[in-house]
């Protein structure tokens, strides 16, 4: 995986040069999260599929830097409408300078991120512009319960299609194809990598609930406070059992009150609703892995087979 390795290494440095700006004040607040670390998960995902075509080409390096900082902008906007105080074990943007610095930045960046796409073509362009509407209406959508008659399970998984999925299944459709791969293989990594977004998140909607600690980037209990239907949360109101009443209780909106927050997540934490969740990442695991099958076996098609079990783990 060396030559992963060294994909990752030219993305990095190529998404500083690109996050430059000749105004410090800006520059600083664009590189706050870049600088921040994070997995890089999308741009590994986009240099991984390329392996089932060519291989790492500088087209694929440019489609993983867009992919990244598309995922970056996106970042910015979330901590706003969290009112978010970490990202990444630090300050978020927000936090650290102020709301509509934080919205502006984003805006430079998914700016930034069009601009680089745009050296790669018509075809990119028109991907990448479906992927940032699908990006904002699962936002919108993430804002608001089921519709009147629609299934809350259906729709919180659609949601998560959408705010989650659809990036990471470009970031894999691109390498895939700027990396000259048949096109039922770029239709296959387009429908894998909507899978492991829903994993992915799927599993920190979990780790939200289990960590003890700001384990997944965040404080513990976000989507408690918020009053957020995940996964977990939707099991549990599917109980009829008279002991879950407190918790059913606690879990009926956001929650204001620090004390009840760690109530609700100490009584979460020993559900069976956390397990059902983690199982049911387990089942797109399955399915993720089971896409691959018609391909051809080689090294890059293994990792990418224990990927989606990699990442329902990280909730365990």
């Amino acid at each position: 995986m060396s030559d992963l390795q060294a994909g990752l290494a030219r993305v990095d440095t190529r998404l500083h040069e690109v996050v430059q700006h000749d105004d410090a004040f800006i520059a600083a607040a664009s590189a706050h999260l870049l600088d921040a670390g994070g997995k890089r998960f999308r741009p590994m995902l986009t240099l991984l599929a390329s392996e089932l075509g060519d291989g790492i080409n500088d087209d694929v390096i440019e489609a993983a830097v867009g992919v990244e900082l598309t995922h970056l902008a996106s970042l910015y906007h979330d901590d706003v409408m969290d009112e978010a105080d970490v990202r990444r074990g630090v300050p978020s943007a927000n936090a650290t300078y102020d709301n509509a610095t934080a919205i502006l930045v984003g805006d430079l960046l998914f700016g930034r991120a069009s601009e680089v796409i745009a050296g790669l073509g018509a075809e990119a362009v028109r991907i990448q512009a479906r992927t940032f509407v699908r990006l904002c209406q699962g936002q919108i959508q993430d804002e608001r319960q089921a519709p009147a008659g629609a299934d809350p399970m259906t729709h919180y998984l659609g949601v998560l299609a959408d705010k989650t999925g659809s990036l990471i299944s470009t970031a894999a459709r691109y390498g895939a194809m700027f990396a000259g791969a048949p096109d039922k293989t770029v239709d296959v990594m387009v429908r894998y990598g909507e899978l492991i977004g829903l994993i992915f998140q799927l599993a920190d909607d979990v780790l939200d609930i289990t960590s003890q600690s700001q384990q997944s980037g965040k404080e513990p209990g976000t989507d408690l406070r918020e009053g957020v239907l995940t996964l977990p949360v939707l099991y549990l109101r599917e109980s009829t059992d008279p002991a879950d009443a407190r918790l059913l209780e606690l879990t009926s909106g956001p929650i204001a009150d620090e004390k009840q927050v760690q109530e609700a997540l100490e009584l979460l934490r020993s559900h069976p609703a956390v397990e059902r969740a983690r199982a049911h990442a387990l089942q797109l695991a399955d399915e993720a892995a089971r896409l691959l099958d018609p391909l051809p076996d080689s090294a890059a098609v293994q990792t990418l087979r224990a990927l989606p079990y990699q990442v329902a783990g990280r909730s365990a």
